[in-house]
């Protein structure tokens, strides 16, 4: 099946048409990546008929029977609704075939920033197997959260701490791992200090308006257009809960990085996602995503949900961990849109 052609299209999603897709996320936490509460970012999108989408909500609402005047994934992950999750994301379901989420690990989307800020050829694969195979757990933490405080647009540390604090923790690091497989990375790393300096300055002194770089939800917009646009450049409109991070200028800057990646966004609209069906089956499919995503990661996975979301998950997600990336259906070797400012 080709996973770009028509499922049952909506109405006015003819040929030529600009094809309307509702999106949502789960696990945002803003650009505090290493600190917050999920492992996992997943942004969602659903390209169904608006009608079709409000018959699945009473088809679930019936299932499931809750007194929640608004559905989340947490419902459908329950073990006693184990049935109606299986039921939502099987072939037949109300999503087959018309459906992608996109992953952000987000350890790795940390090294890949810190990686694109310090190094000429960032090679963030590399240096993420480096991190999380070689260090130490709590070497591992230490590092990606001073990388984190280094990046961040505010980090709550001193004007001028930053950068120091980064590298003798590095510092530390590349004394502590000398002759193993995770040296020379460090090391490359080290030499990075002047960018560094100059990343912080440019925070400092740069315009009011910024897109931040840590935050992955900016760069998973562009990715979820790229998909349903397709590699014939089909225009697509994403039709997406409203977020205060979504001001408009980074909705413009969502659309003029994605036209400038040859995506053909024709528009990003925003809604409250309780008035928009569609929007909250986005809902349900980010949230369960990144909640098997993340068990996955953390070596407590449920085979039989991560072999139902498979089908699901956009090849171009941002992942970093190889063991995880075989069972989701992963490739390694993607990095996120990096531009920002």
């Amino acid at each position: 099946m080709d996973p770009h052609q028509d499922f049952g299209a909506p109405p006015g999603d003819g040929d030529g048409a600009v094809r309307e897709i509702a999106c949502d996320e789960s696990g945002s936490d803003g650009e505090n990546l290493t600190g917050g509460n999920t492992d996992v970012f997943a942004h969602a999108g659903v390209h169904v008929p608006a009608a079709d989408a409000a018959r699945a909500l009473e088809e679930i609402r019936d299932r499931i029977r809750s007194p929640a005047t608004e559905y989340k994934a947490t419902h459908l992950l329950r073990e006693k609704h184990r049935a109606v999750l299986e039921w939502f994301l099987a072939p037949g379901g109300p999503l087959h075939g018309a459906a992608r989420v996109h992953l952000t690990e987000k350890s790795f989307f940390v090294v890949d920033r810190l990686a694109g800020v310090l190094l000429d050829d960032p090679g963030a694969a590399e240096l993420y197997r480096a991190v999380r195979e070689v260090l130490g757990a709590e070497d591992r933490q230490r590092f990606l959260s001073r990388a984190n405080q280094l990046l961040r647009t505010r980090n709550g540390a001193e004007p001028g701490s930053s950068v120091p604090w980064f590298f003798e923790t590095l510092d530390g690091l590349r004394r502590a791992h000398s002759g193993t497989d995770a040296g020379p990375a460090l090391e490359r790393l080290a030499e990075g200090r002047g960018r560094a300096e100059a990343y912080r300055a440019g925070l400092l002194d740069g315009p009011a308006v910024r897109i931040p770089v840590l935050n992955p939800l900016l760069p998973a917009i562009v990715a979820t257009a790229a998909y349903w646009s397709g590699p014939e450049r089909r225009p697509v409109r994403l039709v997406h809960d409203r977020q205060n991070l979504l001001t408009p200028e980074r909705v413009a800057w969502i659309e003029e990085t994605a036209r400038r990646s040859g995506v053909a966004l024709a528009e990003l609209r925003l809604v409250v996602a309780r008035d928009d069906p569609r929007v909250q089956l986005a809902d349900f499919l980010a949230g369960i995503a990144r909640k098997a995503a993340g068990d996955a990661l953390r070596g407590d996975g449920d085979p039989d949900l991560t072999a139902l979301l498979r089908p699901y998950v956009d090849p171009a997600s941002v992942w970093g961990d190889g063991r995880t990336a075989a069972t989701l259906g992963l490739s390694v070797t993607h990095s996120s849109v990096r531009e920002g400012g």
